[in-house]
C-alpha cells in the first residue's frame, strides 16, 4: 500500500534520530508520489543543556520545503510522521495548506489532530484536512519503546508518554 511505503522513508529518517541519540521522530512529505522534504527530530539529545520544542520532525520537513527548487502544490501533499502531530505541528501543516496527514503511533499526551476544528477560527476550521492513523504503528511504537528504555535518554523521562509507550510495547511482546 501507498500509504506504507511513504511511512517507511517517514521511519528512516525516525531511525536517523535515534541513532543520533534524538527522539526518534521522523517526517516525510510526500507529492504526486515524490518526496518533496524530510525531516528528522533534533534537540534533545541535551548536547545543548537543554531541550528544544521546536525542532519537531514535522517543523523541519516544512522548513525544508522553503529550499524546495520544486513547485509545491500543498493540497497535492501528504505529511507522513512517525507520531502524531502536536498541537504546533498540526497547525503549521494546515497554515501550509496541506490537506492530508498520516501517522503512525498516537502521541497521548501531546498530539493535537483530535482537536476540534469547528469550534476554531476559520482558517483552521475550513482548512478540511484528513488524518489516516496507526500506518506502521507497531514499527514506530518499537522505535519510541527502545528510545524510553535506553537509560541515557532523559527526553520525556517519567512522563505519561513514556509510561504509555511502555506500556505499549509491553502489551505488544
Amino acid at each position: 500500500m501507498e500509504y506504507e511505503q511513504y511511512m517507511e522513508l517517514a521511519l528512516e529518517q525516525a531511525r536517523a534520530a535515534y541513532e543520533k541519540g534524538e527522539f526518534p521522530v521522523g517526517c516525510v512529505i510526500v507529492q504526486e508520489g515524490k518526496v518533496v522534504a524530510s525531516g528528522a527530530r533534533a534537540g534533545t539529545a541535551l548536547e545543548s543543556g537543554f531541550f528544544s520544542e521546536v525542532d519537531h520532525a514535522e517543523i523541519r520537513a516544512l522548513k525544508h520545503l522553503e529550499l524546495s527548487t520544486e513547485g509545491f502544490e500543498p493540497d497535492r501533499a501528504v505529511v507522513y510522521t512517525t507520531m502524531e502531530p502536536c498541537l504546533m505541528c498540526y497547525s503549521a501543516i494546515i497554515l501550509a495548506g496541506i490537506k492530508k496527514v498520516v501517522y503512525a503511533f498516537e502521541d497521548p499526551m501531546g498530539g493535537g489532530t483530535n482537536i476540534d476544528l469547528s469550534r476554531l477560527a476559520p482558517l483552521y476550521k475550513n482548512s478540511g484536512i484528513e488524518i489516516i492513523s496507526g500506518v506502521l504503528r507497531q514499527k514506530s511504537l518499537d522505535l519510541f519503546y527502545n528510545f524510553f528504555n535506553k537509560e541515557e535518554n532523559l527526553y520525556w523521562r517519567d512522563s505519561y508518554l513514556e509510561r504509555y509507550t511502555l506500556d505499549q510495547g509491553r502489551k505488544s511482546k
